[in-house]
């Protein structure tokens, strides 16, 4: 049996000041709480946060080939102090070997931990079932993109010992709607993403059971017409529940908004993070997408072309932080976009929040009225940080 722990805070939804009280793994009570000092010096209290799309972090990298010992521990420890206390390592378009062998190794260390297993609540594989057309296709690598393939899938799915959990597909493929509906059988969310799709190529992947949007208008063309077009047919699908990367750079902040508009409860907060979030600015040499630049503001594109981005590097308090300050969303809304939505779109436990029975998973954060920084994280109810 674990030991009682208690944490104090402003409740991130009410406002009010609670005492969260957790044993063995689960929050057991939510008690209101007098404060002895000011509303303003007490820290906020909330779900930890969930992150559906991760490629890599602080120079560790998912993506790397082979993917170092140790670093789906490394990652996953490295996360709490950013609030993070599930996410789904993110391997992307490459080699049919390089992704089996990618997916085998992150199974492979989190099923020997069972800190890193709780953690880690699945793979995303994104790619390699994408568009091959430049701007939709983004930074992954052309010669490794390849319609959709259920026999391929399933080689990945065992190496990876039942762990992929998500994977991105453009819909534009003919063999789509027979692949997308033998992954949703299979209890894999089927996110549409990287595509050049048609509307009527996206309709018919939401019929077949798709029922997320990767990077919702990133991994898109430049240019595309006014209408018809795949951002209008993602938007208007109720199926799609849309993912967003709040960064400041993946997308305007009336995008973001009308996104928030049309979705509300189904507009994701992803961090899309890179190896090289957490890491200083300059060139770099990425093991996929090749030579890209971070720049002093924090965004990271490629060399080559700096009008494509490269993935994001920040992690998903600075998107939360991001969304408060523009004013698209409250502290209590964004905080949930990044916890108890994801959660609850992937199934997770820790969707019932902060109440009783649910998770101990649990994040303390301070608001200086720019941004929102971990003070405390607790998984399964032990202090992981602060």
């Amino acid at each position: 049996m674990g030991e009682p722990v208690s944490v104090k805070g402003k409740h991130y939804r009410t406002g009010q000041p609670v005492e969260i009280t957790m044993e063995d793994g689960r929050i057991t009570g939510v008690l209101p709480w007098t404060a002895d000092k000011p509303a303003d010096d007490i820290p906020w209290i909330g779900p930890g946060l969930v992150d559906l799309q991760l490629n890599g972090y602080r120079a560790m990298d998912f993506n790397a080939h082979p993917i170092p010992s140790g670093t789906t521990h490394n990652v996953t420890r490295a996360l709490w102090n950013e609030g993070v206390t599930a996410y789904y390592p993110t391997v992307i378009t490459g080699s049919d070997e390089r992704i089996a062998s990618a997916v085998a190794a992150i199974a492979s260390e989190a099923e020997e931990d069972p800190v890193t297993k709780s953690c880690v609540a699945g793979i995303h594989l994104e790619g390699p079932f994408i568009s091959p057309e430049d701007g939709a296709r983004g930074a992954h690598d052309k010669a490794y993109v390849k319609a959709p393939d259920w026999d391929l899938m399933q080689r990945w799915q065992e190496a990876a010992r039942g762990l992929i959990r998500i994977v991105t597909v453009s819909p534009e493929w003919p063999e789509a709607p027979d692949f997308i509906r033998r992954c949703a059988d299979a209890g894999i969310v089927v996110s549409v993403g990287h595509t050049n799709a048609t509307p009527e190529q996206i309709r018919s992947a939401a019929e077949a059971g798709a029922t997320m949007v990767t990077h919702f208008g990133n991994g898109a063309h430049p240019v595309l017409p006014r209408h018809p077009n795949y951002l209008w047919e993602q938007l208007a699908s109720d199926p799609l529940w849309a993912c967003v990367i709040a960064d400041g750079f993946h997308l305007p902040d009336a995008v973001l908004k009308v996104v928030r508009k049309v979705k509300e409860e189904r507009m994701l907060l992803v961090s899309d993070a890179v190896s090289l979030s957490g890491m200083p600015p300059g060139a770099y040499d990425m093991p996929v997408g090749g030579q890209v630049v971070l720049t002093e503001e924090g965004r990271l594109h490629l060399a080559h072309d700096p009008r494509l981005l490269a993935g994001s590097a920040q992690l998903l308090p600075w998107g939360i932080s991001h969304l408060i300050r523009k004013g698209i969303c409250d502290l209590a809304d964004a905080w949930d976009a990044a916890s108890v939505h994801p959660a609850a779109k992937l199934g997770l436990p820790s969707a019932k929040g902060l109440q009783a029975g649910a998770p101990a998973d649990v994040a303390v954060m301070e608001w200086d009225g720019r941004f929102l920084r971990p003070a405390a994280v607790y998984k399964a109810g032990v202090k992981r940080y602060g």
